[in-house]
């Protein structure tokens, strides 16, 4: 409610019939000098200036913004709306029903908690490529992810009944990110406030971390934890600092063979370089006219893996081109353009920003690349790959080997050659470009045989997945065109996908299966093997599905350093597939290149891709499409039609959907029974007064962890093993093995996340020596044995043994995984110590009432002598009980009956990462939901 108008800012804008009421920015001192994303900020703080959160000293600390001083004044964001994916949003209602309860027993009414910013809420993440190379196996996928998640997708509906404010687009539809740019994000928003049709830029904030895609449009946004997002729906602002702001220019043009992708990852590698974590980037300059809308938002995607809060184009003629072709109205394209125009935020390429720090890049210098085997930032230009490979493969895999060219069969004995067969078409397909894992005579690939009888050897590099997938790359035409066109050219030379390779196509929305069909390309896709698998994230976040038993047998008897590529943004270690320890991004093109190839150790230039009908070589140069023909195609095939026909209906479903059965009532009946959803413990005991915070005294280390340490290796993701505390769980409650699901659709469960959290597969915790997954050293028991990392925080919690954790830097970069916090929590953890945090994470653990700390600057675990066997005292805390936030408290870590002989205590000051006077009201509160409810009742 806005109570204050201290600048006059409020004035009328007209557009057609229609008159909004609208805040303008120019009434505030310095707003010229402001980048467009500040200027955004800026209006938000007009329109909700009460006196109270936001203040007239707020208003003016933004338009004196100085660019280069380090970020230090706290301002409230109230974002328009709030975007969610099933994975993160599932947990968000289970909150918010668990909420209503708890407002009851507090003496409360249930129906105050509800959306108060409109949610919007896109079931995206669930489903999984258990099927693929059959033209059925979209059909095949829908219907074993309905008989998955039925029980979630039950809740999802009673929540759509349940709560005002909160929609669903139900399974089977497109990926978020895709569906916010091409449906629900409006660039200019309009609500009725206190009687008033007001507009105003539209913001948002996304339990998804790529949220960002947005910012391709315009839209300022992010990713937040499913705790800031739920505290946004019930009307609390983002607290946050003014931040610094990165202007990044752009000039050139992308040249010819080089993909929107290899531009994306060229700035990730600038920026993570560069540093911009917390920082917005902004782009500007003469070369932005020439980005299209779709390679804009494909930049704007990958924010989170260049470390930024958000990546952002302003609105020009590009912007509203893209709403034009998307469907959106007359009447909102004109609000846009004379909105954007009136408040300064139209981009004028000849104007200079101020920038804290400032990037260029000459588009016409980038070239194709590719990126892994394990982080997005790093960069591998094309032509260096399969050196880079050799070098990459000594960290996975005992190599003493020599290198067999295609043809070569030096190194395998006599008696069983690398084996070739031949397809329908009577075309040869060769064994992979193979590394042999011993010298000449003595190299162990594995011999492969299918259910149909087909031979073929894989070895260290085989390509087991290549994958068309994510939101970063599925939304832009130019790529995924680009892919179609070398399926036609490279399936009309006789080509096939190796046939160890699981070949998936999954696209962000069924515009792209319109197109593809329009342009007649999906034929030759399918060809060679590419046929639809779903329309979600799919590979991109670990539902690859399952490789086929015969290739799986092959890679875990022989320990192969296997492969997979995606066309994604992410490729975190243990992230795509449990046999599959190296993963490389990559445009959709190259992925289809790579599934020609089968293997990492190719080089493009010199090695081919197989013969085509008459017998000659066939190299990548011969089947790349032509930038004219992909623009030509582009322009022939994709109308305006296909979005307002796809999208028109988009909250409906089909009648799988409709036809859920659904409880009614504004309180959730909750089933004893599920293994899905469960009311959690958090409120708990809670009353209206406040528990005082205390200091940490006689904590044990959980877990020592190193450097970029994400929230993959901490949040539960993937598939759950049957041998885990998870498998446990679920076997003694009756779930088959078959029927156990990924850890990402039971995020309703929290029984199921707790024993999943620190259990990644890839996880190395540092008071064990060799061994990955989420084990630790109980020091609960009399000789500290090794244990799952759940099982020894029930035998310290039963003892009243508080937690910590220790880390390194970028702790808790990845995804905004709210699990990541809060399985931290429920494990018993108190405080996590670290060289440093990425931005949510932080933000997260204070959320959960989780300490999080820093070592002093120069210091880490290692210099300190830290081995995790100490006992901890953290003192300090309680100053926040006298309003007092400390910048460090004292910690000493005493040697325990595990140390060392000889071994003395330890002591240091923890910088203590509570940023913002908001942060320490949650934290005193012991979390911000509990901080939400009680500021409602």
């Amino acid at each position: 409610m806005t109570a204050v108008n201290s600048f006059g800012a409020r004035d009328t804008l007209n557009v057609g019939s229609e008159a909004y009421e609208v805040f303008r920015i120019d009434q505030v001192p310095g707003y010229e000098k402001l980048p467009y994303s500040l200027k955004v900020l800026l209006e938000n703080l007009l329109r909700t200036e009460d006196g109270a959160n936001v203040t007239k000293q707020h208003i003016e600390a933004l338009g004196n913004w100085d660019p280069t001083s380090e970020p230090n004044t706290e301002i409230q964001f109230t974002p328009a709306r709030v975007v969610m994916q099933d994975f993160t949003g599932v947990p968000c209602i289970v909150d918010l029903a668990t909420m209503r309860e708890a407002v009851a027993d507090l003496g409360g009414d249930p129906d105050k908690i509800n959306p108060l910013a409109p949610a919007e809420l896109v079931i995206d993440h669930s489903v999984i490529s258990d099927l693929f190379g059959a033209p059925d196996s979209f059909q095949r996928n829908v219907e074993i992810e309905y008989e998955r998640n039925g029980e979630r997708y039950q809740f999802l509906r009673w929540g759509q009944t349940a709560f005002d404010d909160f929609k669903v687009v139900p399974p089977g539809t497109g990926i978020v990110h895709q569906v916010n740019i091409e449906y629900l994000a409006r660039v200019t928003y309009t609500r009725t406030v206190e009687g008033n049709l007001q507009a105003y830029p539209d913001t948002c904030v996304g339990t998804d971390s790529h949220t960002t895609m947005v910012n391709g449009l315009g839209v300022l946004g992010w990713g937040v934890g499913g705790i800031e997002a739920e505290a946004a729906m019930l009307g609390q602002p983002v607290s946050m600092l003014i931040p610094k702001v990165v202007g990044f220019k752009l000039a050139g043009q992308i040249p010819a063979g080089v993909t929107a992708t290899d531009v994306v990852l060229t700035i990730t590698q600038m920026l993570r370089k560069h540093g911009v974590v917390g920082k917005f980037v902004e782009f500007y300059g003469e070369g932005v006219a020439s980005v299209p809308l779709a390679n804009r938002a494909t930049i704007g995607n990958m924010s989170p893996e260049f470390g930024s809060t958000a990546a952002i184009f302003p609105v020009d003629d590009v912007t509203l081109d893209y709403l034009r072709l998307t469907g959106r109205s007359d009447e909102q394209i004109a609000l846009v353009e004379q909105y954007s125009k009136l408040q300064k935020l139209w981009h004028d390429p000849s104007d200079e920003p101020t920038f804290s720090e400032y990037l260029e890049l000459d588009l016409s210098t980038v070239v194709p690349s590719i990126a892994g085997p394990k982080r997005p930032q790093d960069r591998i230009e094309l032509t260096k790959a399969k050196d880079q490979f050799h070098v990459d493969l000594n960290n996975y895999a005992t190599v003493s080997h020599s290198i067999v060219d295609q043809e070569s069969q030096d190194s395998f004995p006599a008696s069983d050659p690398p084996s070739s067969t031949s397809d329908d078409s009577g075309h040869t397909v060769e064994a992979p470009v193979l590394i042999s894992s011993g010298p000449a005579g003595a190299s162990n690939p594995a011999k492969v045989t299918s259910p149909d009888g087909e031979e073929y050897i894989i070895d260290h590099g085989a390509v087991t997945i290549a994958s068309i997938t994510s939101c970063t790359n599925t939304s832009n035409p130019s790529v995924m065109l680009a892919a179609g066109l070398l399926a036609r050219n490279a399936a009309k030379k006789g080509l096939k996908s190796k046939p160890w390779v699981k070949t998936t196509l999954a696209p962000g929305s069924k515009v792209v299966t319109d197109y593809y069909d329009k342009s007649g390309l999906t034929p030759y896709l399918e060809d060679l093997g590419f046929y639809l698998v779903g329309y979600g994230c799919v590979t991109c976040i670990g539902n690859s599905g399952p490789l086929p038993e015969e290739v799986s047998a092959a890679v875990q008897a022989n320990d192969l350093a296997v492969t997979s590529v995606l066309s994604g943004n992410r490729n975190f270690e243990g992230r795509i597939n449990p046999d599959v320890k190296m993963n490389y991004l990559a445009s959709p093109p190259l992925v289809i290149a790579y599934a020609l190839a089968g293997s990492m150790n190719f080089d493009f230039d010199t090695d081919s891709l197989g013969k085509d009908t008459d017998g000659n070589d066939v190299f990548l140069k011969d089947i790349w499409p032509d930038p004219l023909e992909v623009q030509s195609t582009i322009d022939s095939s994709i109308d305006t039609g296909m979005f307002t026909d796809k999208y028109g209906s988009v909250f409906e479903g089909d009648d799988r959907w409709r036809n859920l059965p659904i409880p009614t009532g504004n309180v959730f009946e909750w089933d004893a029974e599920s293994t899905y959803v469960r009311k959690p413990p958090y409120f708990d005991g809670m009353t209206m007064e406040t528990t005082p915070v205390t200091d940490i005294s006689g904590a044990r280390v959980l877990a020592k962890l190193g450097d970029s340490v994400t929230t993959d290796h901490i949040s539960p993701a993937g598939n759950i093993k049957a041998d885990t505390p998870a498998g446990q769980y679920l076997t003694e409650n009756g779930i088959a093995r078959k029927d156990f699901n990924s850890y990402g659709s039971r995020r309703g469960n929290h029984e199921v996340m707790i024993r999943g959290t620190f259990a990644n597969i890839r996880l190395r915790n540092q008071l064990l020596n060799d061994v990955e997954g989420g084990y630790t050293r109980d020091f609960s028991q009399a000789d500290g044995p090794q244990s799952f990392i759940y099982d020894a925080s029930q035998n310290y919690q039963a003892a009243g043994t508080p937690l910590v954790v220790l880390g390194g830097k970028e702790y808790g970069s990845g995804s905004s995984r709210d699990w990541a916090a809060k399985g931290t929590s429920l494990l018993g953890v108190r405080a996590v110590i670290t060289e440093s945090f990425e931005r949510i994470h932080r933000s997260n653990l204070i959320g959960m009432g989780v300490l999080p700390l820093q070592f002093p600057v120069g210091e880490s675990a290692d210099s300190l002598g830290l081995d995790g066997t100490e006992v901890f005292e953290i003192t300090g805390v309680e100053q926040l009980n006298e309003g007092v936030t400390p910048k460090t408290v004292r910690v000493v870590a005493s040697p325990s009956e595990f140390s060392g002989a000889g071994k003395a205590p330890v002591e240091f000051d923890a910088v203590v990462r509570i940023d913002t006077p908001g942060e320490a009201d949650y934290y005193r509160n012991g979390g911000i939901l509990q901080y939400v409810l009680r500021s409602l009742v």
